[in-house]
């Protein structure tokens, strides 16, 4: 059972991937492609931005920390040199605390200046392949779209054949009916001339029995009815 779902299975999926085959559209699976690609290297950008951005305040802050530390330690000498050790220890200490989150905001920086130049890379990367990918997509559809005029001047020349097949059929049947209607024609016209022709016949000699009896006259008549 499990052999026979199995062969089912396989052949509905081959018939839907005839039916998928037939209604696919290359140009469109191109561009779509194309579309997803473009949409990639943009991610890719704003997370190049987006790394920039993050340097940007950290920079920021690492400038107010030093500013920060600079004033600290100007406080300490001041508070040292007015005799007061406990003020200028606070301001040491918080000095140092500052230091280290100056230092850890350093290493940040560094990781994002790291991230951003491999997110660069993979950018300028990216930008190649899609600008061959473009190349090659509109090759292919120009490709496409030149075998599928020939298909379609391919088939239309084989309606041309089969249409001309017919109007041949037609012609020699358009024909043979001429001849057959012309044969009729022929017979109908040698029988009229017969009919005519006999006609005329019969017509003179009614003419010349007419002018011999004419030539006559009453008198010979009397005389051939006597003898």
């Amino acid at each position: 059972m499990a052999g026979l779902m199995s062969r089912a299975s396989t052949v509905v999926k081959a018939k839907m991937s005839k039916l998928l085959d037939r209604a696919e559209d290359p140009a469109e699976t191109l561009d779509y492609s194309y579309e997803k690609q473009l949409e990639l290297l943009q991610n890719v950008k704003r997370g190049i931005a987006d790394v920039v951005t993050a340097k940007k305040r950290l920079e920021l802050q690492e400038t107010q920390l030093q500013q920060s530390i600079v004033k600290l330690e100007s406080q300490a000498r001041e508070a040292l040199a007015a005799g007061r050790e406990d003020l200028a220890r606070q301001a040491l200490e918080r000095k140092s605390g500052l230091q280290q989150q100056l230092q850890s905001l350093d290493q940040q920086a560094q990781q994002l200046e790291q991230q951003q130049e491999k997110l660069v890379a993979s950018e300028k990367a990216l930008s190649a392949k899609v600008e061959a990918f473009r190349t090659q997509k509109e090759t292919i559809k120009a490709q496409y779209s030149a075998a599928e005029a020939q298909v379609k001047i391919g088939e239309a020349a084989t309606g041309i054949g089969e249409q001309m097949a017919d109007t041949g059929l037609a012609i020699q049947r358009a024909k043979d009916k001429t001849e057959q209607m012309q044969a009729r024609a022929s017979a109908i016209q040698t029988e009229l001339d017969r009919e005519l022709g006999a006609l005329a016949s019969k017509n003179q000699v009614d003419d010349e029995l007419a002018k011999m009896k004419s030539e006559l006259g009453p008198g010979d008549k009397q005389k051939e009815l006597q003898q």
